[in-house]
């Protein structure tokens, strides 16, 4: 596993970060698009437009057996009831994330494939056609699902963008997992637009790619710079808000590495941390941002709150 921090951490701490007020449609190239809803909200990254887009929500029992591996009933308990959560129900979400280069409209996973992410481009004013780039942080059906609709690209005019540990894993599973299927009939039909991405990587001037591997074998974070303002799109490292970064070290059953999973996570969170430099996570509460803080020999995820809102 590689994570290469060190040129990252040298750039500073990003600045706040404002929300954008209204919804805008795109009506051209180069428009900046902005939105304000409870399914897609925007703010400014230096030049850089972000968009979360929700795309879906549900919760889910059996929380600790998920969040909690390692932990005993009582801590894990006890870490609930601090953070006035049930130790039983974990509610999950779903987001992508839409990031307006200023030439390019660069989205990062593609949802349940259930119409979520249509609906919340729309309130972003985006339609899939006008993507340019998608990216793949890693291949669980929840980033990939929407990648085709009724066996056609979602994003007829789109470059797509991974990991290659990520894809010739999941390719080369053999017919009857679960995973491997669904990347059959989803990504690989596109894998000709496919370019692959490693750590260090550019996947768009500002974009680069960060290998955080564990949660799959391919996954990947990405660093988020313009005008000097940062931003990590943390994709899976860290699954629950408060048990995963509390105990970084609590096994996650989606966690296919879980050595590896708790290595990344302790180290992406702990540049965040030392560096302030905010984040998106695709299971955090929408609308998915925030920032870190160490506590204790773990974190903790802040929301964002006033502080990015304009």
């Amino acid at each position: 596993m590689a994570i290469n921090l060190t040129r990252r951490a040298a750039l500073g701490a990003a600045a706040a970060l404002p929300f954008a007020s209204a919804a805008t449609p795109l009506l051209a190239a180069g428009a900046q698009t902005k939105a304000n809803t409870t399914i897609a909200r925007s703010f400014q990254l230096g030049d850089f437009t972000v968009t979360t887009l929700l795309d879906g929500s549900l919760p889910r029992d059996t929380a600790k057996e998920i969040f909690g591996g390692g932990a005993s009933d009582e801590e894990f308990a006890k870490v609930s009831a601090e953070n006035f959560i049930s130790p039983d129900v974990a509610q999950f979400f779903f987001t992508p994330t839409l990031v307006h280069t200023g030439s390019e409209l660069v989205l990062f996973d593609t949802g349940l494939g259930q119409g979520g992410i249509q609906a919340a481009l729309a309130d972003a004013g985006v339609s899939p056609d006008q993507i340019d780039v998608v990216v793949i942080t890693h291949m669980h059906p929840d980033h990939i699902g929407g990648m085709t609709t009724n066996d056609a690209a979602t994003f007829p005019n789109a470059r797509y963008v991974t990991a290659a540990q990520e894809y010739d894993f999941w390719a080369a599973q053999e017919a009857g997992n679960r995973v491997g299927d669904l990347v059959a009939a989803k990504v690989s039909p596109l894998a000709e637009k496919m370019t692959f991405v490693e750590d260090g990587g550019d996947v768009a001037s500002g974009i680069t790619a960060m290998s955080a591997f564990g949660h799959t074998p391919g996954h990947t974070v990405f660093h988020l710079e313009s005008n000097g303002q940062r931003l990590i799109l943390t994709g899976d490292l860290a699954n629950h808000y408060i048990w995963s970064f509390a105990h970084p070290e609590w096994e996650v059953r989606f966690d296919m590495d879980k050595a590896a999973a708790t290595e990344s996570r302790r180290k992406v969170l702990g540049m965040l941390a030392a560096d302030k430099v905010p984040m998106v996570g695709y299971h955090m509460p929408f609308p998915g941002a925030g920032f870190v803080e160490t506590r204790g020999d773990g974190f903790r995820f802040v929301p964002v709150s006033y502080q990015m809102m304009g």
